[in-house]
């Protein structure tokens, strides 16, 4: 299965509840990407005695390559951390905007999949009254049906698990 081919696998599993963007609608060095955004009040007898309020988001950006080298990761990486983070309004009532990144490629080199594996990234804002962010990655080998991700990252690996990418 060539690495487009698994991209088009992956993403029917966030059309339920992302909105998803491909090719030119995405951002710039990815093929696609998906956003959640959730706004939530709470309210105590009547609506105009809120309580809480709270916003929270999503941000996933997706890549499909051949050969996945340390430099393709890093720069495909500081790419979702940079684009995430400029979609972030921290205010009172948001809670949190995490970012992600699936890369799915046929071959890995053994030091991208290290570079993965070391990634830890995350953002307060305010001292998290006003929110975080956390960053959460996962790399698919196509040829060896084998997933690394960062330690945020095992959620993705639960998600992917029961796709098999040898086909």
């Amino acid at each position: 299965m060539t690495a487009s081919e698994a991209l088009e696998n992956i993403l029917p599993l966030f059309t339920r509840y992302y909105d998803i963007r491909r090719g030119e609608d995405a951002a710039s060095p990815f093929d696609a990407e998906a956003t959640f955004h959730i706004h939530d009040e709470q309210y105590f007898l009547f609506k105009t005695a809120k309580y809480t309020e709270v916003e929270s988001h999503e941000h996933i950006f997706f890549a499909a390559i051949d050969r996945l080298t340390p430099a393709d990761a890093k720069r495909l990486d500081e790419a979702a951390w940079a684009e995430g983070l400029s979609r972030v309004k921290p205010s009172s009532i948001h809670r949190n905007t995490d970012i992600g990144l699936v890369l799915v490629a046929e071959t890995v080199d053994p030091d991208a999949v290290d570079y993965i594996k070391k990634l830890r990234r995350s953002k307060s804002y305010k001292m998290l009254l006003h929110g975080y962010s956390n960053y959460r990655a996962i790399v698919i080998e196509t040829s060896s049906g084998r997933m690394t991700c960062n330690r945020m990252g095992q959620s993705l690996r639960k998600l992917f698990g029961n796709i098999n990418f040898l086909e």
